[in-house]
């Protein structure tokens, strides 16, 4: 019994420490996807060089996409004439960050994770798409066809309102609803039931650790929300936080499922290289954070707790599980509004 309330406990401290910055992030993105369409982004990555690699690559940060549903969004962007390269930096860049998780990994693992991580994500679909484009072979680029799709079609501003924020509060929630409650069962868990210092006991804190956690990340899924507090609890538990970041890296930006879609849709060699980039970045990344985390250089602490009174954090849960719930309740009842 003790176990249970204990998991159930640790469950609603992540939920309530998280709910006001997830529900920001949620306004923003949907903000975001009044101004950034994929017409607009699609007008940007066409032709060859490093600068659409850039461009393609920092389009991708502040999207609230999943390594899952950027596939669609990607092949869209190579149908409208992106570049092999540009299609890879998306590709890279996209799932493991957006603004939604920027602001959950700001109240959970504090201000240098918030800001580490989308600039990692952002060098490695730079560093990704380059390699694509000058090793792979791009070959001709695709015969740009016009978009018709209905995000390319201009609408009255009355109507981009109310679309950006359904786009924030119901189509994004559905997207990571079950991903959210499962990430937050399992940190949930992994407090609960697992001894403090077991990681740092067992995997020991240098590059073992990250090795594990790459090799934990790279064949599951979990979306780059839903990765802060599994990685929250498992630095709780003995991980250090390097080795915590490759997992906040890998885990979102790689799967399975993933890299046989890439491999499908740009070929072998495309997909090797998305998978190495992610990788060697992910254990660069996680070394350099560690680095100077042991040499004085960062210090990891905890701001945004202190920040909110209690009772703001109360009501943002409460409005985070109607938000969730109804996701969650949409997704078993499709045809039902």
């Amino acid at each position: 019994m003790n176990a249970v309330l204990n998991i159930l406990n640790s469950f609603w401290r992540v939920l309530v420490e998280m709910s006001p910055y997830l529900l920001f992030g949620f306004f923003v993105a949907g903000i975001l996807s009044m101004f950034i369409s994929a017409s607009t982004v699609e007008r940007h990555l066409g032709g060859r060089g490093i600068w659409p690699i850039i461009k393609a690559s920092a389009f991708g940060v502040p999207l609230p996409l999943c390594s899952c549903s950027v596939i669609p969004v990607s092949a869209s962007l190579r149908k409208h004439g992106a570049g092999k390269g540009a299609t890879t930096a998306f590709l890279i860049s996209t799932p493991q960050t957006g603004v939604d998780s920027i602001f959950v990994t700001y109240s959970l693992l504090g201000l240098v994770f918030a800001i580490v991580r989308p600039i990692a994500a952002l060098l490695t679909g730079i560093l990704g798409g380059w390699l694509v484009d000058v090793t792979a072979g791009a070959g001709p680029d695709q015969a740009q066809e016009p978009c018709h799709d209905a995000c390319c079609v201009h609408e009255e501003k009355r109507h981009r309102i109310r679309d950006g924020l359904r786009h924030g509060f119901i189509t994004i929630p559905k997207h990571i609803a079950r991903d959210m409650v499962i990430g937050l069962a399992l940190a949930a868990l992994i407090t609960a039931l697992i001894p403090d210092d077991f990681f740092a006991e067992y995997l020991g804190t240098g590059f073992l650790s990250m090795v594990v956690m790459m090799l934990m990340g790279i064949p599951v899924y979990v979306c780059a929300t839903a990765s802060v507090p599994v990685a929250a609890a498992f630095m709780m538990k003995g991980i250090t936080p390097g080795a915590a970041f490759v997992f906040l890296m890998t885990g979102p930006a790689t799967n399975a499922a993933t890299i046989a879609i890439i491999r499908n849709m740009m070929g072998n060699k495309s997909a090797l290289i998305y998978l190495a980039t992610v990788a060697v970045s992910a254990l660069a990344f996680g070394l350099l954070l560690d680095h100077a985390i042991m040499s004085g250089h960062v210090h990891i602490h905890d701001m945004a707790h202190a920040m909110l009174p209690y009772w703001i954090k109360l009501i943002a849960s409460a409005v985070l599980a109607v938000v969730l719930g109804y996701a969650l309740w949409s997704n078993f009842h499709p045809g039902r509004k």
